[in-house]
């Protein structure tokens, strides 16, 4: 697991988006896991820059979201389709047919399958894109999802309630069930990436780079993954133990990769 320090959020989310502008530019018909909530935001502002000002072209990719709410179709507002369309695809040039989610107006017991199949189907995840809730979850698989889990519904906790509610109106219905990717479909992407800022974030990540593995932080099960990056910015760091070293190591990886051009970190 390489852990990168940034100086602030912005500065996260521009080599966030160094490494998704340089694994597009590699593969000839890339494939990636992308998130919704808020810190995923900055990052998809910044590939949006990227797109109309430098010519970055996402034409050849094709995504699958972590989640989605069950019982949200996708044009209602806080479904993460419109999430999606709304901070990103609609203002790229990827093809409509070339996103997926999860369904969730569909039957929940089988959408699952569905997905899995359709995610194999296209020669499984290149990069996947996550972020970390407060409680160390990712996708929406809550603290104790089994680490060999696939996409299925999963109950939401109080915590992930709470910290959702602010998106929709005091009347509104807010969904308690949603469809995500397991973490055992995670763990089979070829690369992971993982962005935190804020120092809200700081105890889980911490939990996930440092922490035993525990079903308990469902992050952690990342320490499984041979090729993991974790990009935090100076708050959400604080309470990394070993800050120093991943900062002394982040200096030799540049060094190195300055020395052997053209390979990626």
């Amino acid at each position: 697991m390489q852990v990168i320090i940034t100086a602030n959020a912005s500065a996260a989310a521009a080599h966030a988006a160094d490494i998704v502008e340089r694994t597009l530019a590699e593969l000839e018909a890339p494939v990636f896991g992308l998130a919704t909530g808020s810190t995923p935001v900055a990052l998809y502002q910044a590939l949006i820059e990227r797109h109309r000002h430098q010519g970055l072209s996402f034409a050849k990719l094709t995504t699958f979201n972590l989640d989605e709410y069950v019982g949200l179709p996708p044009e209602h507002p806080q479904s993460y389709r419109h999430f999606m369309q709304r901070e990103l695809f609609d203002h790229v040039d990827i093809e409509p047919a070339n996103t997926f989610l999860p369904d969730g107006m569909s039957d929940p017991l089988e959408a699952g399958n569905a997905y899995e199949a359709l995610i194999e189907g296209h020669g499984g995840i290149d990069l996947q894109v996550l972020g970390i809730g407060r409680n160390g979850h990712i996708g929406f698989n809550e603290p104790t999802s089994s680490l060999g889990s696939r996409t299925r519904v999963k109950t939401l906790t109080r915590d992930t309630l709470e910290a959702n509610a602010r998106f929709f109106a005091p009347q509104e219905f807010q969904p308690s069930l949603a469809l995500t990717m397991g973490i055992a479909t995670i763990l089979e992407a070829r690369s992971i990436l993982l962005i935190a800022t804020g120092e809200a974030k700081a105890e889980a990540v911490a939990r996930c780079v440092e922490g035993p593995l525990s079903a308990l932080v469902p992050a952690s099960a990342l320490q499984l993954h041979p090729k993991v990056t974790v990009i935090v910015d100076q708050t959400a760091a604080g309470r990394l133990e070993l800050r120093d070293y991943y900062e002394f190591a982040a200096a030799h990886q540049r060094e190195l990769h300055q020395a052997t051009p053209g390979e990626a970190p």
